[in-house]
C-alpha cells in the first residue's frame, strides 16, 4: 500500500486563525479500505501562550487471514503563531522498515529543516503538505510532513457534489491534488481527490499504485 497522508479539522471555534479550529479541540478520521476500517487519524489542537500546538496520529494495521499484512505510524507536532507555521517534530515508520524523523523550524529568514534527504533550507513561508488546512490549495510547494521533503503541487477544482456520512447528504466541494515524485519515493505519487466544507476537511482519497485499491480518509465524528 502507498503511505497515507492526513491531517484534519472539525467545526468552528472563535479563534485568531485563519482556518477552523475544532469546538472540542479534537477531530477524527476513519481509514477505509475495501469497506473495512484499517486505520485511524487523531488530531488534537492546544493553545499555549501565542502558540497554536497541532499534534496528530495516523495508525494503520491491515490483516490477512489474522496475519500482519501491512503497517504504517506517523506522529506529528507542528507549531503555528499568528497563522505562521514555524516550527514540525514528526516520526514516520514505513511497512518496510523505512523510517523517518522529520525536524523543521523557522530560523532567521528561511525554513530550516531536515529529513530523507538531509538538511534543507527553505522558504520561510513554506506550507506543510496538511490537508487539514485549506490555504495548500492555493500553494505550488509544500513540505512532505512524511518524508521532510518539499514536493510541487497542482490543484484543480471540480464540481461541487453531495458525499453521505452518517446517513446524511453534504454538499462539498472537490477538488484534485498531485505531487512532485522524489526519486527516492518508492512508487509514484498519487493523485489525490480532496472534499471540504467551507473551510473544514471532510474527506480524501487516492488509488494504491500497487493493489489499484482505494484508499479513504473520512471523518467519524460528525453529528448527525
Amino acid at each position: 500500500m502507498k503511505q497515507i497522508i492526513v491531517f484534519s479539522i472539525i467545526f468552528f471555534s472563535t479563534n485568531v486563525y485563519s482556518f477552523p479550529i475544532p469546538e472540542n479541540n479534537k477531530v477524527s478520521f476513519d481509514i477505509v479500505r475495501k469497506n473495512k476500517t484499517i486505520g485511524s487519524v487523531v488530531t488534537d489542537f492546544k493553545i499555549e501562550e501565542d502558540q497554536l500546538i497541532i499534534d496528530t496520529v495516523v495508525d494503520i494495521k491491515v490483516k490477512i487471514l489474522l496475519f500482519p499484512a501491512y503497517k504504517f505510524h506517523q506522529e506529528t507536532t507542528e507549531i503555528w503563531v499568528d497563522n505562521e507555521f514555524i516550527e514540525i517534530n514528526g516520526y514516520t515508520d514505513f511497512e518496510d522498515e523505512r523510517e523517518y524523523f522529520i525536524k523543521g523550524k523557522d530560523i532567521e529568514d528561511n525554513f530550516i529543516a531536515s529529513g530523507m534527504d538531509g538538511e534543507l533550507k527553505l522558504d520561510k513561508n513554506i506550507f506543510p503538505l496538511n490537508y487539514w488546512n485549506k490555504k495548500i490549495l492555493d500553494e505550488t510547494e509544500v513540505f512532505d510532513t512524511q518524508k521532510g521533503i518539499v514536493r510541487k503541487i497542482t490543484v484543480k477544482k471540480l464540481e461541487n457534489e453531495f458525499i453521505k456520512i452518517n446517513d446524511k447528504k453534504i454538499e462539498v466541494e472537490k477538488y484534485t491534488l498531485d505531487a512532485s515524485k522524489n526519486p527516492k519515493d518508492k512508487g509514484p505519487f498519487p493523485t489525490y481527490t480532496i472534499w471540504y466544507k467551507g473551510d473544514e476537511l471532510i474527506k480524501f482519497e487516492f488509488k494504491n499504485w500497487k493493489d489499484k485499491k482505494t484508499i479513504t480518509t473520512i471523518r467519524n465524528d460528525l453529528s448527525d
